[in-house]
């Protein structure tokens, strides 16, 4: 499969839509975020659990990343101020606060939500053991996802590509408009009413 496609991609689409798969990928900046955003925005906040994260800049210099939960909980995920051993870049991460704030809200037992929006599945966040369990059962499991994955990267990042019945999409600045309204036509079950 060709992920340096422009054009949208969708594959596997025999899987029923009140459980989809889909993912987002492209490169920095094509507004992935700002996609899944759009989506949620539009969609029954009481049904829906996960995640996005953003940039922390200071003085117009990216000096980190957050979380922020959708119920609005968040936190510091990647800084240029953490040490330890789990870095990407000059950027450590802090897993142990990714784990025990982030984590829980992708456990298909604790959380009963319609859908779970991660963004992202990328480096980061794959340091986590826990959040690589969670997304393994999320994709086993029947419960619709929403995810943004890294345009490369070996591990979960490439497994989660090659899982049977997603719907993957290839995102562009050019296309992102029409990529958001696709996805929300495949969850209008989620609906706001």
């Amino acid at each position: 499969m060709d992920y340096n496609s422009k054009a949208v991609m969708v594959c596997c689409i025999a899987m029923p839509s009140q459980s989809v798969k889909i993912l987002l990928t492209g490169q920095p900046g094509c507004g992935k975020t700002t996609a899944v955003m759009k989506i949620i925005d539009n969609l029954d906040p009481e049904t829906i659990a996960g995640f996005y994260t953003q940039e922390i800049r200071q003085n117009n210099v990216r000096r980190g990343f957050r979380w922020k939960r959708l119920d609005g909980a968040e936190g510091t995920l990647a800084h240029v101020d953490i040490k330890g051993r789990f870095k990407v870049g000059k950027y450590g991460v802090d897993v142990e606060g990714f784990d025990k704030n982030v984590v829980p809200v992708l456990d298909i037992e604790q959380t009963d939500a319609r859908l779970f929006v991660i963004d992202e599945i990328g480096k980061m966040e794959c340091f986590s053991k826990k959040f690589v369990d969670a997304v393994r059962k999320l994709f086993e499991s029947d419960k619709p996802v929403l995810a943004t994955v890294a345009k490369k990267g070996s591990g979960l990042i490439s497994e989660v590509k090659n899982c049977p019945n997603i719907k993957f999409f290839n995102l562009t600045s050019a296309n992102r408009e029409k990529v958001a309204t696709e996805i929300l036509k495949k969850l209008s079950f989620l609906r706001r009413t």
